[in-house]
């Protein structure tokens, strides 16, 4: 029979199907989730994906309400599920399934933990549990399976059945979800897992590799591109889960390990950028602003730990600027001929189809399960492309390819780190190329100094133009050799500049010159240098007279043209009487103004072929050639004169000078240029001797007295190995008491055949010698012996003794050894020795000075200023030098002056005031004595209290003076 329906089975169908409706209108607007269309499962279905037909509920409470899908009766049940965990957030998932088939289906839902299709580049989802639990609409809640990677579940669908699954989700997002045939999973999983074994294996063996090449070789590029090898490693490890292998990693924990990772991929491509590339060669401001950006980088290892996601973007987008601005680089600096660059291109391109790629998958443009393994494959063929273009570097020189860009490379920089300018001439088309444009460096426009090479021509100087076109000519002609050529430009100020060509030919296929290519650069500064050396070595730094070499050279061309012509010249030896006292009394600056005065004064006496020489520190050496006659060379000598004694102003003070001139004229044919200049010094000098401001013509007999000059200097060393010299001692008194405080020892010569011989005479003699050290040792050896003889016969005296050294002691590097073995050997108490030096002396070398005498204070010597008052800075030397007693110059004591007193104890107080003794030399009565005692001066020396005695006299002196010393 035909089944029927009962008009209350109709009823109550009918009133189903108005609730069920009711139930999903008061679903729609009431917040409780609807019922789903199941996905339909057969038995040939081995994976599906049901991101696409899952509900997503957010932000709902723990207990979550859905209505199932319409069951095989049609039927929409409506079930409640409560959340496993507390402080749930409400995050849910619904899908249905339905078993189409006709037996049972067992299948796994598998929820990754991490995908990178869709991740986003700002905040990107690093991943993390999906799924706390699913729970279906029939049975009991789903079993999770172990996965490190995934949540996976199992579930078992009857024949028929439909079943709706409500997950509890850790996160409102889920990336995706698969419904999996068990074992079709299992054979993925393995091929991936085989797949990322292979890709770990190649990029482990690769960072070891390149980290070993880095201790072998030692180049600046292998640690960089081993540490971008071990950041992809780093990353992979992550990505691939072979971190969770090794340690122990939760979800959250993996996000932040990810965000690290991929931190480190961004510094470690930076790092290879700057460090391959080398830019801090071509620019310092780019490794500030490489150092920034890896400075930068480092600090979001440390947001990592906080924010992984906002690490992580920030490192995608350094990522990608880092391959955006790499390329740039690389294109300008491979326009420039850079070999790196070049070399580089092939992977970078490769980075930037990797790039590509990651972008369109991160945006979810490019969405499949290959994709993710595939970037992190490509990453590894990156760094092995890398590592094969930096070993190509690093074992370059076999290769001819390798050779060639090695050579390249060394000539451009090279190059670039001299500063020269290439110059190309294209021989064929007449065309010369600057690089740099040379045109900027001499003002004129760019390219100016462009295009053909007769456009240089106008702008050459003169001198130079038929010497360039020359030079040119001759090398097209020969067609060999190298072109070395120096010329002056006019630049645009109107200045010449110096510049220098070097260059090589380049020959055709015919032979001939194509081209012609080298180096510019600009030499003027060289050039002003040699000229101005060259300047130097002839002429006077000071007045730019020629020198004493110079005027030899001059004078004996003179004379050999004098043989032929009726020329005869005339010399002149200018000393200018008093400069030294001047110079000291003023200073250095104010000598050299002075001479400078006089050479202007004495040019304008000058004829065209006179000349006019500085042949000493103050001595002028002149040529007259535009008088004859002997009246008006003696004239013209007399207006030398008269010209040095124009006084002079300086520093508001009239400065009056004259002049001891000597004069000889050419009359012996045989006579050379150093002998007639020798004669004019013989006559200068005794126009000195005779008092000054004189005009002396040479006169044989002069040669008497420089024979006698050197005669007396052969007498002098024989004398020190004869020991005809001896010291004599001038007592120094106390004033307080007038007894006997200390000698000062002076030097006597008594000549065998001469007799007495000044002191006067002989020491200058000695100074211009190599005597004057033999002199002062024999004078400090002589002292310290006599004193300590003194010490012996009459006790332990309260005296000292005062020893003059001279400025060639004060310049001798062995002063303090001679005088310590000295202090030794006579066994002297260096506190009783005094070393008496003056002002002048100090101020010749004062650096040097202060050296030997701080030295000398070391030793245990006293020190004393000898001459004070009569130098221009005598203040400073009491400051700057370790002076421990003043001798006032009896100039100072003997001035008869009203302001006499004042100075005297203005000089004494400031002496007490700095701790210092004070002498006054030239005391001439009783009363100056009592008067200088009373303003506080320690001791006077004069002959008001004994002349010069000898060492015999001086030791009966002493046991007259302290008769109890010995015997106490």
């Amino acid at each position: 029979m035909p089944l029927t329906r009962s008009p209350f089975a109709w009823s109550a169908s009918k009133l189903a199907a108005f609730l069920i409706a009711l139930t999903t209108l008061f679903c729609a607007f009431g917040g409780i989730a609807h019922a789903l269309e199941p996905v339909k499962i057969s038995r040939e279905d081995t994976a599906l994906d049901l991101t696409a037909t899952t509900e997503i509920y957010s932000g709902r409470s723990e207990a979550f309400q859905v209505s199932t899908a319409p069951g095989a009766d049609g039927i929409v049940r409506r079930i409640e599920v409560r959340s496993s965990t507390e402080n749930h957030q409400g995050d849910w998932a619904v899908f249905a399934l339905a078993n189409v088939s006709g037996e049972q289906l067992d299948r796994v839902i598998v929820a990754p933990h991490f995908r990178l299709v869709n991740s986003k580049l700002f905040w990107p989802d690093l991943g993390s549990q999906r799924m706390l639990s699913i729970t279906p609409s029939e049975g009991f809640a789903l079993e999770r399976l172990p996965s490190d990677d995934s949540d996976v579940f199992q579930i078992t669908l009857n024949p028929g059945a439909v079943i709706t699954f409500v997950a509890e989700l850790a996160t409102p997002e889920l990336p995706q979800i698969y419904l999996w045939q068990p074992d079709a999973y299992k054979d993925t999983v393995n091929a991936f897992t085989l797949y990322r074994g292979i890709v770990l294996g190649i990029a482990g063996l690769l960072a070891v590799f390149l980290t070993i090449l880095f201790v072998v070789k030692g180049t600046s590029m292998l640690p960089a591109t081993a540490a971008l090898a071990w950041a992809v490693l780093a990353y992979i490890c992550v990505d691939f889960g072979f971190l969770s292998k090794l340690i122990s990693v939760t979800a959250g924990d993996e996000r932040i390990w990810r965000a690290g990772t991929e931190v480190f991929l961004a510094a470690g491509l930076v790092i290879f950028l700057f460090t391959y590339l080398n830019l801090n060669r071509w620019h310092q401001h780019l490794g500030y602003a490489t150092l920034a950006w890896i400075l930068g980088l480092g600090l979001l290892f440390g947001v990592a730990v906080y924010d992984p996601a906002i690490a992580s973007g920030i490192a995608r987008l350094s990522f990608a600027l880092t391959a955006t601005v790499g390329i740039v680089l690389i294109a300008y600096l491979g326009f420039n001929r850079y070999d790196r660059a070049i070399l580089l291109v092939p992977a970078w391109l490769l980075i930037l189809v990797w790039l590509f790629g990651a972008w369109l998958t991160v945006t979810g443009q490019l969405a499949n399960d290959i994709v993710q393994p595939a970037l992190g494959g490509g990453l590894v063929l990156i760094v092995l492309l890398i590592g094969f273009t930096v070993m190509q570097h690093a074992f370059a020189g076999g290769a001819y390819q390798q050779g060639l860009f090695s050579d390249l490379e060394r000539q451009s920089l090279a190059l670039t780190g001299s500063g020269d300018t290439v110059w190309d001439w294209d021989v064929a088309r007449d065309r010369v190329v600057t690089i740099p444009d040379i045109s900027l460096q001499l003002g004129l426009s760019m390219g100016s100094m462009h295009g053909p090479l007769r456009n240089w021509l106008p702008r050459l100087h003169p001198d130079d133009r038929d010497r360039f076109r020359a030079t040119l000519d001759v090398l097209l002609e020969h067609r060999r050799g190298k072109l070395n050529h120096e010329f002056r430009v006019r630049a645009e100020d109107g200045h010449y500049h110096w510049l220098s060509i070097r260059a090589r030919p380049v020959l055709g296929a015919n032979g001939e010159i194509i081209r012609c290519v080298g180096t510019i650069i600009d030499i003027t500064e060289q050039r002003n240098s040699v000229e101005r050396l060259l300047h130097n070595a002839l002429h006077d730094n000071l007045t730019g007279l020629p020198n004493r070499q110079v005027f030899l050279d001059r004078l004996q061309a003179i004379l050999l043209m004098a043989d032929t012509t009726t020329a005869r010249p005339t010399v002149l030896a200018i000393d200018i009487d008093r400069y030294k006292q001047v110079n000291d009394l003023l200073g250095i600056a104010a000598g050299d103004n002075i001479l400078i005065a006089l050479t202007r004064r004495l040019r304008r006496l000058l004829r065209p072929q006179d000349t006019l020489a500085r042949i000493g520190g103050d001595q002028f050496g002149l040529i007259l050639m535009s008088e004859r006659d002997p009246a008006k060379v003696a004239d013209f000598a007399d207006a030398v004169s008269k010209a040095i004694m124009v006084p002079l102003n300086y520093g508001n003070r009239e400065i009056n000078l004259t002049a001891s001139i000597g004069l000889v004229s050419w009359l012996d044919q045989e006579q050379s240029a150093a002998g007639l200049i020798d004669d004019a010094e013989l006559a200068m000098f005794r126009a000195k001797k005779e008092g000054g401001n004189r005009v002396e013509p040479f006169r044989p007999a002069f040669r008497t007295s420089g024979s006698d000059r050197m005669q007396l200097e052969a007498d002098l060393k024989r004398a020190i190995e004869r020991k005809e010299l001896s010291l004599v001692y001038q007592p120094i008194v106390r004033l307080s008491d007038a007894e006997i405080a200390g000698f000062e020892a002076l030097m006597r010569w008594d000549h065998p055949k001469r007799g007495n011989v000044s002191p006067t005479e002989f020491i200058p003699i000695a100074e211009n010698s190599d005597l004057i050290n033999q002199l002062g040792m024999f004078a400090f050896d002589k002292a310290t012996s006599d004193l300590t003889e003194w010490q012996i016969q009459t006790g332990d005296l309260p005296i000292f003794v005062s020893i003059n050294l001279s400025s060639a002691q004060l310049l001798n590097n062995e002063l303090y050894d001679d005088v310590r073995a000295v202090l030794n050997k006579n066994r002297c108490d260096p506190a009783k020795v005094k070393m008496e030096l003056t002002e002048s002396l100090v101020m010749e070398n004062p650096e040097q000075a202060r050296l030997v005498l701080e030295k000398l204070k070391e030793a245990g010597l006293k020190l004393a200023l000898d001459d004070f008052g009569t130098g221009h800075s005598s203040l400073s030397y009491l400051t700057r030098f370790p002076f421990d007693t003043i001798k006032i110059d009896k100039a100072l004591v003997r001035d008869p002056s009203d302001k006499r007193g004042i100075l005297l104890r203005s000089v004494i107080t400031m002496a007490r005031e700095l701790d210092m003794q004070v002498v006054a030399e030239g005391i001439e009565s009783e009363e100056d004595a009592i008067q200088l005692s009373q303003m506080g001066c320690d001791y006077g020396q004069s002959f008001l209290f004994g002349p010069p005695i000898g060492s015999e006299s001086i030791q009966r002196l002493l046991k007259e003076r302290f008769p109890l010393m010995k015997r106490a």
